[in-house]
């Protein structure tokens, strides 16, 4: 180590480079972790809001809740610890000059969906919906009378909750029947009792009788089956380990360059008695140090750029995580150094100072 700080601080410009590239890469890694956690949430967190183990849904939906249609009654609820109906439909909602795509819930108030309010009153009447608090930041606010997309039948905020969006878009809770006649209009009389879908809170969900048409689906599973929640976790993450790749191998590249401009130092060296395995533990000791710091100041640069983005922009930065490909940058860094230690491996003492 002493050998690998002395040199550092002998050559700082180098090595400065050479932090500077793990840092612009680790800070990298860190931002795309974080959007992808955020993105991540932003499809979930209604679903997490839930606290439930499964779903149940018919069979032909493919698990996939707009397509799924039940009627309440098709689940008695035996066998399960608490249940609760849930209605859901896509809509846009507008006051004045603001539009918002929205997610309605139809629920029933005295069951385990209803949430919890943080400003303003639940809702108690038809036609009356609790509001995600993304919807506030957008400039909604508590009395806005929304017209809803494709129906004559407008809503009233009398409250907001938060974390509670559902692929992407803001939730709107309602009773099922104010959501049965903006999702039908008139013929709402006809559909009454139809939900999409019945969520159950059961630790032994497998155990829990439904119908022969009906499934149970884990919440796990129906959320990795949510339009694009799969395929746009895969893009970030392969993105994230191709980083990783390509991290090793600038620095293998950077140190063997280096590596190759010290051969005739390293010959002296070992010509004086300098063991190779001392060369090498020196090499990678440099290594260590310089992923090191360019992890650290990677992981300061990017939860600093957080607090400074929008709220459009949903990164949320998990640091356990953060600190898992923290110290996977760092190993591959030190892979990445191995190049250079078989390269002074190999070294003739005789040939380095041209003997």
């Amino acid at each position: 180590m002493f050998l690998a700080w002395k040199e550092i601080k002998y050559n700082k410009l180098r090595y400065a480079l050479i932090t500077g590239v793990l840092v612009l890469v680790s800070y990298l890694v860190f931002f795309l972790s974080g959007l992808a956690n955020g993105l991540e949430q932003l499809n979930r967190e209604a679903v997490d809001k839930w606290n439930a183990d499964g779903i149940i849904l018919t069979e032909e939906s493919d698990v996939n809740l707009p397509r799924s249609t039940l009627n309440s009654d098709d689940f008695s609820g035996e066998g399960a610890d608490a249940y609760a109906v849930l209605g859901q439909f896509n809509a846009i909602a507008s006051a004045d000059d603001l539009k918002s795509n929205v997610s309605i819930f139809g629920i029933r108030e005295d069951e385990f969906l209803m949430p919890e309010v943080i400003e303003g009153e639940p809702f108690t009447a038809e036609g009356e919906v609790i509001a995600d608090d993304t919807l506030k930041e957008e400039g909604f606010a508590i009395g806005d009378e929304l017209e809803m997309s494709g129906s004559d039948r407008t809503v009233t905020i009398t409250g907001f909750t938060d974390n509670a969006r559902f692929n992407a878009a803001p939730v709107l809770y309602t009773d099922l029947q104010t959501l049965q006649q903006v999702r039908f209009g008139e013929a709402a009389a006809f559909n009454e009792g139809e939900v999409n879908g019945v969520v159950v809170r059961d630790e032994t969900i497998a155990t829990v009788p439904v119908g022969d048409e009906l499934q149970m689906v884990e919440t796990s599973t129906f959320i990795e089956n949510l339009p694009g929640y799969t395929e746009q976790n895969l893009t970030l993450t392969f993105m994230i380990y191709f980083l990783f790749i390509i991290s090793a191998v600038i620095l293998a590249i950077f140190l063997y360059v280096l590596t190759i401009q010290k051969i005739g130092m390293f010959g002296v060296m070992k010509a004086q008695g300098i063991s190779s395995k001392y060369l090498a533990h020196s090499v990678v000791a440099q290594t260590f140090v310089l992923a090191i710091a360019g992890v650290v100041v990677g992981f300061l640069l990017a939860v600093v750029t957080g607090f400074f983005l929008p709220a459009a922009v949903p990164v949320a930065f998990d640091y356990f995580l953060m600190l898992v490909y923290g110290l996977v940058l760092i190993a591959v860094s030190i892979v990445g150094a191995l190049i250079s230690v078989r390269t002074i491996v190999n070294i003739d003492p005789l040939k380095a100072i041209g003997g």
